[in-house]
């Protein structure tokens, strides 16, 4: 089944939360992540800038950690950086996402896309997961338990429920890419281009990311 992007909160056995973002894509699967300084870029791989003038949704910030490593927000678009930039000025998560998410709504391309985020926020052990669809929002608080992991996709699983959800036996970040690129529920989950994982260390968020193998 093909769901499109794919954002989740998760945490580990020991405790440590967790956000993933997978990027899955039929039409521009030449896409890779590019790690900076508390942030995770989107990009077009080497020999394909061009797409970006295809489709101008395909290059964005997916991750930004803010409010001195204590949160971390996963995201599959422009959203990224203003529901940071919200938190990281002291708006709760709950306002930031619904607010970018009302203000950005859906993507206006041929597939009316929807914006879907994750926020995790270590001051509160919170977990939060939003979509924006051209028929609805929802932003939703879920529950962080240890060895679980909740999401929301772009399309058909596109719903804040509590069946989206799933074991996370991750221990590290990487385990973390692995796991959403082909592990668990996402092995059926179709057409896996790149993942990017933050997970909650004692001084921040850890960054990671990785391409899905060549078919």
């Amino acid at each position: 089944m093909y769901i499109g992007r794919i954002v989740s909160v998760a945490q580990t056995h020991d405790g440590r939360m967790c956000a993933i973002y997978r990027v899955s894509s039929r039409s521009f699967p030449n896409r890779t992540a590019v790690i900076g300084v508390d942030k995770v870029s989107i990009v077009p791989k080497p020999g394909h800038e061009l797409d970006v003038q295809k489709n101008p949704y395909i290059a964005y910030n997916c991750v930004r950690v803010v409010c001195g490593g204590a949160v971390a927000v996963v995201t599959n678009g422009s959203q990224t950086d203003s529901i940071a930039e919200k938190i990281d000025r002291g708006m709760s998560p709950r306002d930031a996402v619904t607010l970018s998410s009302l203000i950005l709504d859906y993507e206006k391309d041929s597939y009316n896309t929807p914006r879907v985020s994750a926020v995790v926020d270590k001051r509160d052990g919170s977990g939060w997961l939003g979509i924006v669809r051209h028929d609805g929002i929802q932003v939703e608080c879920v529950p962080l338990t240890p060895g679980r992991l909740c999401y929301v996709a772009t399309y058909e699983e596109n719903r804040v429920l509590p069946a989206h959800g799933d074991e996370f036996p991750a221990d590290s970040v990487e385990g973390a890419c692995d796991y959403i690129l082909g592990e668990g529920v996402f092995a059926a989950r179709l057409n896996p281009v790149t993942a990017v994982a933050a997970m909650a260390t004692e001084t921040g968020f850890e960054l990671f990311a990785k391409d899905a193998p060549a078919e």
